[in-house]
């Protein structure tokens, strides 16, 4: 009997869960959590770096690759990444911008009578 008491407060997701099991449960899903968007986040940063290598490759490589990049192709990888990143910074930082903008908007609307 002791033993279906147990498992019946341990399950997820019921009333009956112990409060020491419930903090516990919040804890592990709280880390879970913040595991799982900091795994996302990496996974989006090597997507990126994966297709800005492909789109300067393809834009700036002509030839078959050799032991050494072709006259300008190096100067052009490095000005190929250099826009993308100048780019990708310039457009967060005009969306982080625009949300500012959308909250204030927002906050003055409803601190009116």
């Amino acid at each position: 009997m002791d033993q279906l008491q147990f498992d019946d407060a341990t399950k997820v997701g019921t009333h009956h869960l112990h409060p020491l099991f419930a903090a516990l449960q919040t804890t592990l899903q709280k880390e879970l959590a913040t595991f799982l968007e900091r795994e996302q986040a990496h996974a989006r940063v090597n997507d990126s770096i994966r297709n800005l290598t492909g789109m300067c490759w393809d834009k700036c490589i002509t030839g078959t690759p050799g032991s050494r990049f072709a006259r300008g192709e190096e100067s052009c990888l490095s000005n190929c990444v250099e826009r993308f990143l100048d780019t990708s910074i310039f457009i967060v930082t005009q969306v982080q911008r625009q949300q500012q903008q959308l909250l204030q908007a927002q906050g003055d609307s409803s601190s009116s009578p």
